[in-house]
C-alpha cells in the first residue's frame, strides 16, 4: 500500500498509476478505524496535515467530513487532481513531503503509507521535522509496512519505484527519538493487492510539549 510522494523516476510513480490506485485495494478497514481514531483525538475543527494524501481517499475524504480543518500535500499532480475530485474541502498543495517549512502548524499529522517511498534518512528526518509543526494535542498517525530495508526497488501496478520498511521495535525508536512519546505500533496482516499479502504497521503517538 504506496502513497503519490517523491520518487527517483522521471515521471511520479503515481502520476503513472492514477485511479487504479485506489481500484487495487482489497483492505482499507485498519486504515479507516485508525483516522476515525485521530477524530475522535483531536478537537472540533483542528487543523490537520494529511502528508502524502494521495487521491483523497478514504483519508482526507473521512477528515473533511468530520469538520477538520485539513492540507494535504502531495508530489504526483495526477493524484491531486483525484483527490481534489472525490475528496473536495481540503486545501491541496503540490510539494514534496519533506519540504514542510511553509505550511503552518497543526494538531495533528497523518501520514499512511507515504514515508516509507523515502530513503530511512530522509524519514528520520522527515519525523523530526513533522514535530516542529505540532501543537495542542500534537497527534501522529502513521502507517509503514513492515521490513527491513531502505530505498529497495520495487514495482507498484506496474510502476517501478524504492520503498522503505523498519522492524516494529526499529519504528518505535526513530519515533520516539524524533521526539514523541506515548509509542503505540499494532501490527496487522493485509490483502493490499490482489494476491499479495504484506504486514501493515500503524503507529499513534504525541509530540513531546
Amino acid at each position: 500500500m504506496l502513497c503519490g510522494v517523491a520518487t527517483q523516476n522521471p515521471a511520479p510513480a503515481f502520476d503513472l498509476i492514477g485511479s487504479r490506485y485506489d481500484e487495487s485495494f482489497v483492505e482499507r478497514d485498519v486504515q479507516i478505524a485508525e483516522a476515525e481514531w485521530l477524530i475522535s483525538a483531536v478537537p472540533a475543527g483542528a487543523r490537520v496535515l494529511d502528508l502524502g494524501c494521495g487521491s483523497g481517499l478514504p483519508t482526507a475524504k473521512q477528515l473533511v467530513d468530520a469538520g477538520l480543518d485539513v492540507v494535504g500535500v502531495d508530489e504526483s499532480p495526477v493524484m491531486l487532481d483525484l483527490a481534489r475530485a472525490q475528496a473536495p474541502g481540503a486545501d491541496y498543495r503540490l510539494g514534496d513531503l519533506r519540504a514542510l517549512t511553509d505550511l503552518g502548524e497543526f494538531d495533528a499529522v497523518v501520514t499512511f503509507f507515504a514515508l516509507l517511498m523515502l530513503p530511512k534518512a530522509d524519514i528520520e528526518q522527515t519525523l523530526r521535522d513533522i514535530r516542529a509543526l505540532l501543537r495542542g494535542p500534537r497527534v501522529l498517525l502513521l502507517s509503514m509496512v513492515q521490513g527491513d530495508f531502505d530505498t529497495f526497488p520495487v514495482n507498484f501496478l506496474g510502476s517501478p519505484t524504492t520503498v522503505s520498511a523498519y522492524p516494529p521495535d526499529e519504528l518505535k525508536r526513530i519515533v520516539t527519538e524524533a521526539g514523541f512519546t506515548d509509542v503505540r505500533l499494532r501490527e496487522f496482516e493485509a490483502e493490499a493487492e490482489p494476491g499479495r499479502i504484506e504486514v501493515q504497521l500503524y503507529l499513534r503517538a504525541t509530540a513531546q510539549s
